[in-house]
């Protein structure tokens, strides 16, 4: 477990020893307050941080979800939003995404402009973060919203120079995500070339469901896994 303070810096540390992270992904839209000490009790010890976001454009129950899971967890908490409307200063920090893969200017920049004004009133710590939508093997929740188009994981050298371009534009972490629920996550040969390309951390979801799948990501080079579905418990 780490500071909730600090974010990037123990993440940029962590990449440059080697240690690899768990985050577990929760959608505010999929779980219910008062099930949240159950799902906490879910999720492997050697989790590092909870990421809380979703695709939703509606108002979400964001900050109602970040409000309990600190009274329960000392786990850092960060944004993982698919939507201004799922800003809440109670996590300690937001992943400040820019979706990259696409051509849509309302994700790769407008979001981020209608957030200004809200983010500059919080303590919430920014991290720049490019965004990678890749093929998860099913149209995801994320191309419907955006109205972009996941990149082929076939097409590997597009993946990377995307990923290179997202470093030169300042961003501080890479995120490829193949989709939650995706049948199959991001391939590790993408992983491995994005990472020896990039000097900045890399993580990757979407798809991730078993220990083999994480640490394959781990051995091609990701320096945090997201695992997220797989700890969702529709009986509950």
């Amino acid at each position: 477990m780490i500071s909730s303070v600090h974010l990037l810096k123990a993440i940029q540390e962590k990449q440059n020893l080697g240690v690899k992270s768990l985050a577990v992904l929760l959608d505010p839209d999929k779980i219910e307050v008062d099930a949240l000490t159950k799902w906490i009790m879910k999720i492997p010890q050697e989790t590092d941080y909870i990421l809380v976001g979703g695709s939703s454009v509606e108002d979400s129950k964001t900050g109602q979800i970040v409000e309990a899971l600190k009274a329960i967890s000392a786990l850092p908490i960060i944004l993982f939003p698919g939507n201004v409307n799922q800003i809440t200063p109670h996590a300690d920090g937001i992943l400040f995404l820019s979706l990259m893969s696409g051509e849509n200017p309302e994700y790769l920049i407008r979001q981020q402009v209608k957030s200004v004004n809200y983010l500059k009133h919080t303590d919430l710590e920014i991290i720049p973060t490019g965004y990678i939508l890749i093929d998860g093997g099913q149209t995801c929740t994320t191309e419907k919203v955006t109205n972009t188009k996941a990149i082929p994981q076939n097409q590997i050298e597009k993946i990377v120079d995307i990923a290179i371009a997202a470093q030169y534009s300042g961003k501080q972490l890479i995120y490829l995500e193949a989709g939650s629920g995706a049948k199959h996550p991001v391939h590790p040969d993408i992983i491995k070339k994005v990472s020896t390309s990039v000097n900045i951390p890399v993580i990757t979801g979407g798809g991730i469901r078993t220990l083999q799948q994480k640490q394959a990501a781990y051995d091609a080079g990701a320096d945090i896994a997201v695992m997220g579905t797989v700890f969702e418990d529709k009986s509950d």
